[in-house]
């Protein structure tokens, strides 16, 4: 019995999956494996790597907060902001760290600093995403419909 995944952020679905295999999240309290069949959760999500598994294959996200719905057939990532591994890019990376840097070395405010420190987390889970997929041993595969031969 596989799992289906949703990847939701405020502003689009970024990512739906009908038959995973096992989602790894990255909660709060610590990293969750998810099986199908598992027991009913909600809970919220930390900064961290969501990985999604079908058949040998992976897809990687960057998920910046939010919350989880566990069901025992589906688990509905409702992320604060997402980015999957396949769209970080160094560029993109070491512009927002800049951007981030310059504000709060220019001393702003209290909610541009909270902002520029956040962004900055963010640039660095963007980091270390973007080098675990590039330094892993063996290829991570795309989740894609053989169908459509894109991403879902």
């Amino acid at each position: 019995m596989p799992i289906h995944v949703e990847v939701v952020t405020q502003e689009k679905k970024i990512f739906d999956e009908p038959n995973a295999d096992m989602v790894i999240i990255p909660a709060t309290e610590g990293v969750m494996g998810v099986l199908p069949r598992h027991a009913p959760v909600l809970t919220t999500m930390a900064f961290g790597e969501l990985i999604v598994r079908k058949a040998g294959r992976e897809e990687s996200f960057a998920i910046y907060g939010g919350v989880v719905d566990i069901r025992p057939d589906k688990v509905v990532v409702l992320a604060d902001l997402a980015e999957s591994s396949y769209d970080i890019t160094n560029e993109a990376i070491e512009a927002a760290r800049a951007s981030a840097e310059k504000l709060l070395q220019e001393g702003v405010g209290p909610e541009m600093n909270r902002e520029a420190a956040l962004a900055l987390r963010r640039a660095e889970l963007a980091t270390r995403l973007a080098r675990k997929v590039q330094g892993r041993v063996s290829p991570v595969m795309r989740i894609v419909d053989e169908d459509e031969g894109g991403k879902k």
